[in-house]
Parts: structure tokens; sequence; C-alpha cells
């Protein structure tokens, strides 16, 4: 681990702002064969997270294996911090995958975060894989409105930074939000997401990961 879990938030915030500098965004060096979609689901009337992780095939994404966790949260709800709240269980369920992917999507941000440091970049750093962000909601950024055609896309921009890009996965349906990990880049993060929706808003295999962890919590 490159730090620990149990921090303030002031120490959490501090560590995000080390951490933005070892980011790599650049493409990929290599292609993928095998993806792992991590997604978490709270407990309804208690603080226990839930997580999992399913590794797929890439391009064609047969579902090879599931991996599942789960916790307390140990960390408030803040913000623009929910990496520390989350990843501990997250982390948790994807070091019992069997075979290690080549990337990790996450339903969450990348690099459109207030410090560049959404849980994808957080865990792409962490795991040292190539690591994308899709969000369903906007974190940070400012967009133009985009056409309602699928594969209609605009750029997130914060100041005068690309963050992300806002992404049209099924027309005439809200659009999602994409942002690079670590070590990729918008452009291929972009194309990775759009083929990898298969008639649905959410990328198949972070729909999938969501409907197996609500299940895994509707069993408790």
């Amino acid at each position: 681990m490159l730090h620990p879990w149990k921090v303030t938030p002031r120490e959490a915030i501090r560590i995000q702002e080390e951490l933005r500098r070892k980011l790599r965004l650049k493409p990929p060096r290599a292609s993928f064969k095998k993806i792992a979609a991590g997604d978490v689901s709270y407990g309804r009337i208690d603080e226990l997270i839930y997580a999992a992780f399913l590794l797929f095939t890439y391009p064609d994404l047969t579902l090879l294996e599931s991996a599942s966790a789960k916790g307390p949260a140990s960390f408030p709800y803040i913000p623009g911090l929910l990496t520390f709240r989350e990843a501990p269980v997250l982390l948790e369920a994807f070091f019992q995958l069997r075979e290690k992917p080549d990337l990790v999507l996450i339903d969450g941000q990348g690099i459109a975060h207030p410090r560049s440091m959404g849980i994808a970049a957080h865990l792409g750093l962490l795991l040292d894989l190539p690591s994308i962000g899709c969000a369903k909601s906007r974190l940070i950024g400012a967009h133009q409105d985009l056409w309602m055609d699928r594969g209609s896309a605009v750029p997130l921009v914060e100041g005068n930074q690309i963050v992300g890009m806002v992404l049209r996965t099924r027309a005439g349906v809200k659009p999602v939000f994409v942002s690079p990990g670590h070590k990729m880049d918008l452009k291929t993060s972009v194309k990775i997401v759009l083929s990898l929706c298969r008639g649905y808003r959410i990328p198949e295999p972070l729909r999938q990961a969501h409907i197996f962890v609500n299940q895994l919590r509707g069993k408790e």
C-alpha cells in the first residue's frame, strides 16, 4: 500500500495531492484481454459496505470469475474522499480474484476530481494497473450540450483542463462521465467504455457488477 487508510480528512487530502504526481496519463502500452469491473453497495440500515469485482474477457465479455467482500465503513462520507471509505473493501474483493486483469473499470471518477484523484485513479495507482472511471454523475467540471445519438461526446472541462468526456452510450438516455485513471488516456478510455456498452446506458461489466453486489447485499 502507498498509505494507510485510517487517516483524518485533512490527511486524506494531503495523500491525494501527493499521489496525483504519480499518475501516468498516457495511452496504454498493450492491448487488453481481461477487464475487471468494480462496484460497491451500502447496507440499508447499517454502515456495511459490500464490494464486488467481476472479471471478463475482452472484447467478448465472457464472465471468468467474481469476487466479493464486505466490511464496515471506517471513514466518513465526504465528497471527493470516497476512496478512503470504499477502497479498503473493494481491494479486499479484488485480491480474491485468481486471475489478474489487464484493465480495471470502476463505477466512479478517474481524474475528473478536485485533486485528480478519484477512486479509479487511486485504485489504478495502488494496483499499478491501467484504470478507467465511468460515473453516472458529475463531480467537477462543465460541459456543453451533446447530441442525443449513441456515441456523441463533449469534453468535461475544469478551468482550462479537459478532465473527462461526457459520453452518450445509448441514444436518448442520460450520458455517463468518463475519465482516465492511471496508465490510461482519455481517447482510449472513451473508446473502451463505448465498446463495453451492450444496449444499456452503463457499460456491461459495471452493470453486471452492480447487479451482483446488490444481490449480495440483499442476501444479508
